[in-house]
């Protein structure tokens, strides 16, 4: 295994580090994989907490002669910029988008990768993304969506926040979450506005109404009802952020009977394909700070599944 440092979007005006990991003693160009985080900023190691899931991927996915690349997200490596720059309205094209398609026209121009055989591994929000980034760019033999939903983020985030207070034992703890309560309620008649009216209407963090409306108009289940190429859907059992029973399901219930698709639910994990510890949204900073690394069951199935898609 060697790692190679790299930049994603050099000469651009959010250049991103990132590493690109490749299997020793390869003699023919071999396949690889793009990671697109979830919501929020993240390293290239999508690291939350005591947990690195993009690298445990990349460290194990090499080892069956996968490479991949992995890269700090604009939100991380450039976040306070992006919100001084007043010329543009961010957007998850701004956001995620445009930066996965630069990664995978990376790999793409480098003669050990072979560019028919590179795929997408979308984790969380990534994976809601993932069908809208193959469509619009990155053409990828096939996705991998880790714990995503083909619901609107703002239900899941609503859902996710009634959830939350509903755990929380103290006054002050609902009190608290209340007040980002209090934020999801503007999201009633999101459709209705205008994309002026939506972006003038702020949410926090230099985020606009107009952030969750463009990407609720370009939803997932609109690429992946039409898309024959191989799809490899995953979902921890014990995941408390995007659900086997609500997202995991829609999912299924979107694409019954379809050849191309592939499910696979792994018992007792949570998010971050880690065995689940507590349980609870509102005890995620806990669950998070115990750490733990994905397992080589999950590793193996999305290896054994990149090398049966790319035959």
């Amino acid at each position: 295994m060697k790692h190679e440092h790299i930049i994603v979007g050099e000469g651009t005006q959010y250049p991103l580090k990132g590493l690109l990991t490749l299997p020793d003693l390869e003699d023919h160009p071999v396949p690889a994989v793009v990671f697109v985080h979830g919501s929020g900023a993240s390293n290239m190691n999508e690291q939350v907490g005591k947990l690195t899931p993009f690298r445990d991927l990349a460290e194990g996915l090499v080892h069956h002669g996968i490479a991949s690349i992995r890269y700090d997200k604009r939100s991380f490596a450039h976040g306070f910029k992006m919100l001084r720059d007043k010329s543009t309205v961010i957007t998850v094209r701004e956001e995620t988008i445009e930066d996965a398609i630069l990664a995978t026209e990376l790999l793409r121009q480098d003669p050990r990768i072979d560019p028919d055989r590179i795929f997408i591994i979308g984790h969380s929000m990534g994976a809601m993304l993932a069908p809208r980034i193959d469509a619009e760019g990155g053409s990828y033999r096939g996705l991998i969506l880790m714990a995503g939903t083909p619901r609107k983020l703002e239900e899941v985030m609503a859902e996710q926040v009634d959830e939350a207070i509903n755990e929380m034992n103290s006054l002050l703890q609902r009190l608290a979450v209340m007040r980002t309560s209090k934020l999801i309620c503007r999201f009633d008649g999101l459709y209705d506005l205008t994309d002026e009216e939506a972006k003038k209407k702020k949410m926090g963090g230099g985020t606009t109404l107009y952030y969750f409306k463009e990407m609720g108009e370009h939803p997932a289940s609109h690429y992946l009802t039409s898309l024959a190429k191989p799809i490899l859907i995953l979902q921890g059992e014990k995941d408390f952020q995007a659900k086997a029973d609500r997202d995991f399901k829609a999912y299924q219930d979107l694409l019954a009977d379809r050849e191309n698709v592939t499910f696979r639910l792994y018992e007792g994990l949570n998010h971050a394909f880690v065995p689940s510890v507590y349980g609870r949204i509102s005890k995620a900073k806990k669950e998070y700070n115990v750490e733990q690394h994905i397992g080589e069951e999950v590793i193996s199935d999305i290896a054994n599944w990149i090398k049966t898609a790319s035959e």
